[in-house]
C-alpha cells in the first residue's frame, strides 16, 4: 500500500493578508513558522520515506522543515504550484467580485467554467495537479511520500480522489494552512483516511481567526 500525506503549506501573506496568491511567491508569516513547527512535530510520529514540494517558497519553505525533521530531501516540483490566477495575483479578494464579476461568480458557483484572466482554467489546473499526483503515487508505491502543496491543489485533488466531477468541486470544503490530509493508494484507487487535520494547530490556527470558509 501507498500512503500520501498532503500537507498544505504554513499561513503565508496572502492567507493573513487575504490578497489572491497563485502563483505570485509570497513568504510565510511569522505565525506560519509557528504553524510549521506544530506541522514537523505532528509528522514526527509517522514514517515518511520521501518528500515533494511546490516550488513556490511558502511550500518550500514548509517542506524545508520537514525535510530538516526527517533528513530527507525535497523533491520541487513545478506542477505542484497553486493555480495561476493570471490578472487576479495579488489583488484583494475583496476586489475580486467586483473587477471580475463572472469569472468571481464561476470561481464561486461554476469552477468547471471558470477561466483566470490570463490565467489557467480550472479544468486545466485540476489536469495538471492530478497528473503530478498520479506520477509521483506510482512512481513511489508502497512508500509514504509527503507532498507539501497549496490549498486549491488539495480541493482538486480531493475532488479526483472522491471521483466528483469538477461541477462538484465547491463541495469539497477548504482546508487550514499546515493542515494534513492522509489518502492510501492501492490497486490504482484513491482512499482518504483522514481531511484536513488541523488539530495540532490549536491556537495558531488560521482558520480559528477567520470566517470566510465557513460561508
Amino acid at each position: 500500500m501507498t500512503r500520501l500525506f498532503l500537507v498544505r503549506h504554513g499561513e503565508a501573506e496572502g492567507n493573513l493578508h487575504r490578497k489572491f496568491h497563485g502563483h505570485y511567491d509570497s513568504h510565510l508569516t511569522s505565525n506560519g513558522y509557528l504553524q510549521v513547527q506544530k506541522l514537523t512535530q505532528r509528522l514526527s510520529e509517522e514514517n515518511i520515506d520521501i518528500l515533494y514540494s511546490s516550488d513556490l517558497t511558502r511550500a518550500y519553505e514548509t517542506a524545508k522543515y520537514i525535510a530538516d525533521k526527517k533528513n530527507l530531501d525535497i523533491h520541487v516540483m513545478r506542477g505542484l504550484r497553486e493555480i495561476n490566477g493570471g490578472d487576479w495575483e495579488d489583488v484583494p479578494w475583496a476586489e475580486l467580485p467586483n473587477r471580475w464579476p463572472e469569472a468571481y461568480d464561476h470561481w464561486e458557483n461554476k469552477p468547471h467554467l471558470l477561466q483566470m484572466p490570463n490565467g489557467e482554467s480550472m479544468v486545466e489546473f485540476q489536469n495538471r495537479v492530478v497528473e503530478e499526483i498520479t506520477k509521483i503515487t506510482r512512481d513511489n508505491k508502497g512508500k509514504n511520500i509527503c507532498v507539501v502543496t497549496h490549498g486549491t491543489v488539495i480541493k482538486a485533488v480531493l475532488c479526483y480522489f472522491y471521483g466528483k466531477p469538477l461541477e462538484e468541486f465547491t463541495s469539497i470544503r477548504w482546508h487550514d494552512n499546515a493542515s494534513i490530509t492522509v489518502v492510501n493508494f492501492n490497486d490504482n484507487n484513491y482512499t482518504v483516511i483522514i481531511e484536513g487535520d488541523n488539530a495540532h494547530l490549536g491556537e495558531l490556527s488560521t482558520f480559528a481567526k477567520q470566517d470566510w470558509w465557513r460561508k
